[in-house]
This record gives structure tokens, sequence and C-alpha cells, in this order.
């Protein structure tokens, strides 16, 4: 059944409750027709609206986002992209002025310093590296450097321990190499054609080794000056002079006569002929003097050297 016969038996349906003056609605049920009372002409307009085709343009809502909430957007954006350049800008000149290029090194500059940490999974600081104006400071358990072709060792040190590689360690300054304690090293060489030397200013110098003291001049001197005395000792052994030519200068000199009374000189008498051959003798004390020789010993415990000495 179609629209229009569904309205005229609507309609009257309606017409048989209707009062004199007024129809009632076709939108109203058949049980509500009571309480929607309308006029004849609205009644008309209703039923001619509803029988006919309706020619009327579909309207369309706009969809988006317009008003101050556009504005909000564009300005957003805006500010994004402004925020963008900036950055761009600013990583391009750090990149310059750290002079952070493909093949240059990494260069990193401070007014002050730069300090590089090092962290375990904790958090918690295992080493430290802070180059400043004064000192570069290292903390760390160990601290190495290592060759960079081979990955030798060339310097290690840690709480215990400095270990040197090299194959050698050259001082240059004037005043050398200064250790507040002992040294341990085998072997102690001069640079070819330079000269050894081992001094100590204002002490002693000590050479100790309980298997021996070796001191050998291959192809030169072997020379030993002190102001004072110069005492060879040897505890339980003996001393032992092996050469072609032994000599012995300044030794005091001592006169013969044949009172066998002595006189010290620094030389022969001058009204004595001309002595060319000495006796070396001894005190008691161990001290030597030459006396000049004669047919027999001419060396007297009296002397007055030995008395004297």
């Amino acid at each position: 059944m179609d629209r229009s016969a569904n309205l005229d038996t609507e309609e009257l349906k309606v017409q048989v409750f209707r009062p004199r003056d007024w129809k009632f609605s076709l939108l109203c049920g058949w049980k509500e027709a009571l309480l929607c009372p309308m006029t004849r002409e609205q009644y008309i307009l209703a039923t001619q609206q509803n029988s006919l085709p309706r020619t009327e343009h579909p309207q369309f809502y706009p969809v988006g986002i317009y008003g101050w909430r556009k504005r909000c957007l564009y300005f957003f954006v805006l500010l994004l992209l402004v925020t963008m350049i900036v950055n761009l800008a600013m990583t391009i000149w750090i990149l310059k002025v750290m002079n952070f290029t493909v093949d240059s090194p990494l260069v990193l500059q401070s007014d002050r310093n730069v300090t590089v940490n090092a962290r375990n999974h904790m958090g918690q600081l295992t080493g430290q590296l802070t180059v400043g104006a004064d000192a570069v400071e290292a903390q760390c358990k160990r601290f190495e450097v290592r060759a960079s072709g081979s990955g030798k060792v060339l310097f290690s040190a840690d709480e215990d321990e400095i270990v040197i590689g090299a194959d050698r360690l050259k001082v240059t300054g004037t005043e050398g190499a200064v250790f507040g304690h002992s040294v341990e090293t085998p072997h102690i060489r001069a640079e070819p054609s330079q000269d050894l030397k081992l001094e100590s200013p204002t002490r002693s110098l000590v050479m100790e080794a309980p298997r021996g003291v070796q001191v050998n001049a291959a192809a030169g001197d072997l020379k030993a000056t002190c102001r004072k005395e110069l005492h060879l000792q040897s505890t339980e052994g003996e001393i032992f002079l092996n050469a072609d030519t032994i000599r012995l200068g300044n030794l005091p000199m001592g006169s013969f006569s044949s009172s066998s009374s002595f006189s010290s000189s620094s030389s022969p008498s001058s009204s004595a002929p001309r002595q060319t051959i000495y006796e070396l003798c001894a005190c008691p004390n161990g001290k030597l003097y030459l006396s000049p020789a004669g047919a027999g010993s001419t060396c007297q415990s009296s002397s007055n050297i030995c008395l004297w000495s």
C-alpha cells in the first residue's frame, strides 16, 4: 500500500473524531489523536507537502577545522617549522666550530677544561679523563698506552707499579732522572760514544752485591780518586795486584847513615852521592816509605816516619 492510501485511511479515521472546526495531525498515532489538534489550513498544507515530490537540493554541511582552531593549528605548524630550522642551523654551526669533518681528527675545545667520564651499568663513575690548562689528569684503576700498530703496551700504571714497555727509555733533561727510592735494573749502559756517570753530589755512592762487584775497562784506564783515604779491604781474602809494572808515587823517603841515625827529608842529602836505588819499607802500622838502598837492609822500625805516622 503506498503512502497516499495510508494518508486517506488515516484521514478518515481522524475525521470521525474531529470536532467541528479542527483536524488532527497525521503525525500522531490513532490513540494520541485527541492530544494533537491542528487547524484545517495546517492539515491541508501538511497533506500537500507529503504528496508532492521533493525537488529541493540536499543540504551539505562542511567537515573540517575552521575559525580560531584553524588559525591555532597553522600557528603551531609554523612554530614547529621555525624550531626545526633553528635546530638545523645550530647543528651546522656546532659541526663547523668543532671541526667535525670526515678527514680531519675530532677536536674538542673549551675555555676551562674538557672532561670525559666513563660509567658502568649502575651509573657509577669508573674512569675520568680531564684535560685542563695546567694539567692532564686521569683517574682509573689502570692506565695504559699502547702502540698503534702492534698493540704493545708502552706504558702502564696502576696502584702497585708502573711498567714501561718501550725498547728504550730516554731522558733528555739536563738534571736527568730523579728517583726517591731504589731503582732495580739488570743493566745500566750509556749511549754509543757517550760516557756513563754515576754521581752523588752531596752524599756517598754505594755499590753493593752479595756475589761481587766487577769494574772493567776493556780499552781504557780505571781511576779511583778521593780527597782523603782510599781503603782497599778484604775481610777474609787478599788484595791481589797483577800488572807488569806497579808504581807507588809520592812515598815518603827516609835517610840512612852509618850511625843508624835517620832523618826525615824530602830528598837525599846534597853531600851524598846521587841515590838511584831505594828500598821499600813498611812500618808496623802498614805505612810504606822509601829508604836508600845499601849493602844490607836500611829499614828501621825506629824511623821518624814510623814514629810520627
